[in-house]
């Protein structure tokens, strides 16, 4: 038995390290030629350009090898099929079972291997090549915006904008960080970004600017504008890139996204106690109300008392009223930063989940492919790899699906990421009982099968 093992897992090998370098080839043509005009103009030697093409293989070799995995169980077992060989294995006694087991334990060392990749090299190399992308732009310095996702890598700021028109972004959003004595929020209808050589400057139009100071929630003051510049320099700009504590979620391990989720954590909390504190001074109510729809139905009650109370004065009325926009304006923006903090919270989960199961979808693809291998009986790369790549894209359109309604918390990280998995647990299964009981998974009955079929019994009678 120990040579059946390591004879399957010797015609594994070779065609998976083949697979593997042409899938490699192509995905990384393809950058290249997607990635080729950073590189142009910018005056760069040769090492460097080598250097960021290296530094992105990461990625590239993290998508390709569990496509290889499935690539080479087709071919393999379907060379085994073709040749005979597990015929003559099952009539010495050896199970489909016994064939299998060589092969899923191929795949849980390339699974295991890939799960350190992903969790240790993958981060850095990524991270390094954002820094070495940095420098290529440092010539040029500016800023990609993508419409309804925060930018977090300036130095003093964190904006969101909701479209983008040839250059005029619509319905900007500018939020202060690292303050510790004023929270500052910043909203216009219009805004754009103009390149200089030496520094960035957002000009905003027609919008308002909100400041909170954290030590006294009463001195909150609100300046409206009909045109608002803010200068970014491009230095501090380009060290907010290379600084190391500002990674992505595809950039950092476990151990990082972890201390990051609690840091959002931390921050929501005190985002509502101020909530809270606020809501009391005004409403006289402590309870936090769990989301802004129902906070807005407290403001509204509270408004409402406030006009049906004739023991007011009409001076105290207007005051309260007063008051009351103020906190609205207030809650307004504590939300949207819980919601931020959520979505960032729920980002790392996504990251976290997918680390692991792309590399637990090698074992799943042996299961898949050594039954549809055998079914085959091909074993031919061309055959291999048009049947692998049509269940990879499968796969990989559920798995790129599961994550946008993650990130967009349509549905939980969990079931975003796993439920491909688990689609292909249950093929995989099915093929792999159908295989050991020896009749074909999926049975089709032609017309023309069905009429000879009839007249056989015809003449039999």
């Amino acid at each position: 038995m120990r040579l059946v093992s390591r004879y399957i897992i010797k015609e594994l090998i070779l065609p998976f390290i083949y697979s593997l370098m042409v899938i490699v080839m192509m995905l990384f043509i393809n950058f290249f030629l997607r990635a080729i005009d950073r590189f142009l103009g910018k005056g760069l030697n040769i090492f460097t350009i080598l250097e960021y093409l290296f530094l992105n293989l990461a990625w590239i070799l993290a998508l390709a090898v569990p496509m290889a995995v499935l690539i080479a169980t087709l071919m393999a077992f379907g060379r085994l099929s073709e040749d005979n060989e597990i015929n003559a294995m099952r009539a010495s006694g050896i199970g489909f079972t016994s064939i299998l087991r060589p092969a899923l334990l191929f795949g849980l060392f390339v699974c295991l291997s890939l799960t350190y990749f992903n969790n240790y090299v993958l981060p850095e190399m990524n991270f390094f090549a954002r820094l070495l992308q940095g420098d290529i732009h440092k010539k040029r310095p500016g800023l990609d915006i993508e419409p309804g996702h925060f930018i977090n890598n300036l130095p003093d700021y964190s904006m969101i904008i909701r479209q983008d028109n040839d250059g005029l972004m619509e319905d900007v959003r500018i939020f202060s960080k690292e303050n510790k004595e004023i929270q500052t929020s910043i909203y216009s209808k219009t805004g754009e970004l103009k390149t200089l050589d030496d520094a960035i400057i957002l000009m905003l139009y027609d919008g308002e600017i909100h400041e909170l100071k954290l030590d006294d929630y009463s001195n909150y003051r609100r300046i409206n504008f009909e045109r608002h510049k803010i200068i970014i320099p491009a230095d501090d700009l380009m060290l907010a890139r290379r600084d190391t504590s500002n990674r992505s979620d595809r950039e950092m391990t476990i151990p990082m996204m972890l201390d990051k989720q609690a840091n959002y954590k931390q921050r929501s909390e005190r985002v509502k106690e101020r909530i809270g504190r606020s809501i009391k001074k005004v409403i006289g109510d402590s309870l936090v109300p769990p989301t802004l729809a129902a906070a807005e139905l407290v403001m509204e009650d509270y408004r409402a008392t406030v006009l049906n109370d004739t023991s007011l004065v009409p001076a105290e009325q207007r005051r309260k009223e007063r008051r009351l926009k103020s906190l609205e304006r207030q809650i307004n923006n504590e939300y949207r930063l819980i919601q931020n903090y959520q979505k960032n919270q729920n980002k790392y989960w996504v990251e976290i989940h997918k680390k692991f199961s792309l590399p637990v979808a090698c074992i799943l693809f042996v299961l898949v492919g050594a039954p549809l291998g055998t079914l085959t009986r091909k074993g031919g790369f061309m055959m291999a790899i048009s049947m692998g790549f049509g269940f990879f894209l499968v796969y990989y359109i559920f798995l790129i699906g599961g994550e946008e309604m993650a990130d967009r918390n349509r549905v939980s990280p969990l079931i975003g990421m796993w439920t491909p998995n688990v689609i292909l647990l249950v093929i995989g299964i099915y093929l792999t009982l159908n295989t050991v009981r020896e009749r074909a998974p999926l049975q089709f009955r032609w017309p023309w099968q069905k009429t000879k079929a009839e007249g056989a019994s015809i003449e039999s009678r």
